[in-house]
């Protein structure tokens, strides 16, 4: 039995796809979003019990571009934003057995023992430095080249653990730090860049993307859920169980064929050629072979908290130091009614790129390995919470190296080969909820564009 009609199929429910269905809902092009699962959203969950709120995928946001921040104001009486509290603002680094804020400003900048006083001397130096001209330098390389070690280890190194749970030798700036790389190329200079266009005119879109940390009120699911209801839930298919079956983006639903005009796929990079068989195997293998952290988050809380002080966004834990947990955030600090109003909550994550063997134990052992390390850095005497849940991600968080370019090449010559397919997700474009939104929005408007073309 044959179904004809001309709209999109966007293949994934998670971040990405519903802001592509949003977006054509608002346009009024016809649409279908498939999901394999048997709920939407991808890896935002958001969970509640009688005490603790709190998230088992992503844990909030930054607001880094105005697609964001206007998905917000759409969407304004059915989800509503809500930022960090002041403390986010904080930031803690591990070292040598203590917590040590990271530099905020030129004094703490000086007197911070993060840093070798070597490397402060030489950022003074840093915006008479040569800029480089390899664009698949790493950012490790990169880091020392301009700052110097002991800012790799203390303030890149966790940095980067923080966004994709990587490792700086491996990641490439052009493709997983833009701004920070177009810093260097468009100014010379990550001091000077930085002063340069802080004095820039802002357009409204400019100010719109303040980076302020993010989540929506009663947790990120919430968002979720206002996107799906003004989606249409009747627009969407889960536990899909589809084969794309040609180049003419037939689709095998429940042995009935469905054709579309457009096929936008946003899920892993590695499900790619099981999912769409018709393309190049040759181009989809620079894609398939994309890298991603495997990720354990636990989720800690406690009814009453008698650890230390509370006022950050969390800390971050270096390579260098030789523990086994990445970072804590303190979830009840950054946003409100997460925890009794005694107690606390905290997000801890474990694994990432360089070790990815700790995501593989056994769940009891690796329970025990947290909570040692939780013990030492949060100041407790013994180990009781009232929370502790573990959720395990495999395909966490993609990684952007040099083999980025061949990628990005495939994608662009596939679409090229098959008009109307887009490929999308967290494969290109950056991985946080930001990125995810404003790619869905450019392709829901590229997706119309087409539609509208005689």
């Amino acid at each position: 039995m044959k179904s004809s009609s001309k709209k999109v199929a966007i293949l994934g429910a998670g971040i990405t796809g519903l802001t592509i269905a949003y977006y054509l809902k608002k346009r009024g092009i016809p649409f279908t979003v498939f999901e394999k699962s048997d709920r939407i959203g991808g890896v935002i969950q958001t969970k509640e019990t009688e005490a603790f709120l709190y998230e088992t995928g992503p844990n909030s946001g930054v607001i880094s571009h105005a697609e964001m921040a206007e998905l917000f104001e759409d969407l304004q009486g059915k989800c509503e934003l809500e930022l960090a509290n002041e403390a986010s603002e904080k930031r803690l680094i591990w070292k040598s057995g203590k917590w040590s804020p990271l530099p905020s400003g030129l004094m703490s900048a000086i007197f911070t023992p993060l840093f070798r006083f070597s490397d402060k001397l030489r950022v003074l130096g840093e915006p008479f430095r040569k800029k480089g001209d390899n664009p698949m330098e790493s950012l490790a390389d990169l880091v020392k080249r301009r700052l110097g070690k002991s800012f790799l280890d203390y303030a890149i190194d966790p940095f980067i653990l923080g966004i994709y749970a990587g490792d700086p030798a491996y990641i490439v700036p052009k493709y997983a730090l833009p701004k920070l790389y177009n810093l260097e190329q468009n100014y010379g200079s990550f001091v000077g860049g930085t002063i340069k266009k802080a004095r820039e005119p802002k357009t409204d879109a400019d100010k719109k993307a303040n980076r302020k940390i993010f989540t929506a009120q009663g947790g990120l699911s919430n968002l979720i859920s206002a996107m799906a209801e003004e989606i249409g839930m009747e627009n969407i298919v889960l536990n899909a169980n589809l084969e794309v079956q040609s180049n003419d983006f037939s689709l095998l639903i429940n042995d009935e064929i469905h054709y579309f005009s457009h096929i936008a796929y946003t899920g892993i990079a590695s499900n790619i050629s099981k999912t769409l068989p018709f393309l190049d195997p040759e181009l989809l293998n620079p894609i398939e072979l994309l890298p991603y952290a495997k990720v354990v988050e636990a989720s800690i809380g406690f009814h009453e908290w008698n650890g230390i002080k509370l006022d950050a966004f969390g800390g971050l834990v270096p390579f260098k130091e030789d523990k086994n947990i990445l970072g804590v955030l303190f979830m009840s600090s950054l946003f409100e009614n997460r925890a009794p109003k005694r107690g606390a909550l905290f997000t801890v994550f474990v694994g990432g790129m360089r070790k990815a063997f700790l995501t593989e134990l056994p769940e009891k052992e690796l329970k025990g390995i947290i909570a040692l390390d939780f013990i030492e850095m949060m100041g407790l005497k013994e180990f009781n919470p009232d929370l502790f849940e573990l959720n395990y991600y495999h395909k966490a968080i993609a990684q952007y190296g040099a083999d980025s370019q061949a990628r990005l090449e495939s994608i662009a010559q596939l679409e090229k080969q098959n008009p109307g397919l887009f490929i999308a997700g967290s494969m290109r474009d950056g991985v946080g909820i930001a990125d995810r939104v404003k790619q869905g929005k450019q392709l829901a408007e590229k997706i119309y564009s087409q539609t509208m073309e005689v």
